[in-house]
């Protein structure tokens, strides 16, 4: 097995274990719920905003590993990240899931290592749920997100 896999299951079995920032938020800027169908997943993200920097960012739900790692990766990487730094970051990573060769993922840092997830096409909408939920959010959308 490749050390790049090795990471992809560490990464994915810490995150989903113990996700990150795991917990509702006491009067969010933003809300969004997310929905995948096809497996299950659902989460809820808050966004809390101190100028247009994202102060806080924390989700709650039920999903899969890949999903809850997702999302734990996502309030990591993204806290403290303007909204335009945040959208940036949003497009470069389903892109890197959905649309292989285009992205570049070095510039992703520790998102990379759910690039993997786009050799199995059932699961990207697993990793992608959170990105479509933030996408939502950023664009105040009250109709909860889906990945079909």
């Amino acid at each position: 097995m490749s050390d790049l896999r090795d990471l992809y299951q560490e990464v994915v079995l810490d995150h989903g274990r113990h996700p990150r920032n795991f917990h509702p938020m006491e009067s969010p800027d933003r809300q969004s719920v997310g929905f995948n169908p096809l497996c299950g997943d659902k989460l809820t993200l808050y966004l809390r905003y101190r100028d247009d920097i994202l102060e806080d960012i924390s989700f709650q739900g039920v999903g899969c590993a890949i999903s809850t790692a997702s999302a734990s990766l996502l309030t990591e990487v993204l806290k403290g990240k303007t909204r335009a730094e945040a959208e940036t970051i949003l497009h470069e990573f389903v892109e890197l899931l959905t649309s292989p060769g285009e992205a570049d993922p070095e510039r992703l840092g520790k998102l990379a290592v759910l690039a993997g997830v786009r050799d199995f096409p059932v699961r990207v909408k697993c990793a992608t749920l959170a990105w479509r939920t933030l996408e939502a959010a950023l664009a105040g959308n009250a109709a909860p997100a889906s990945t079909e």
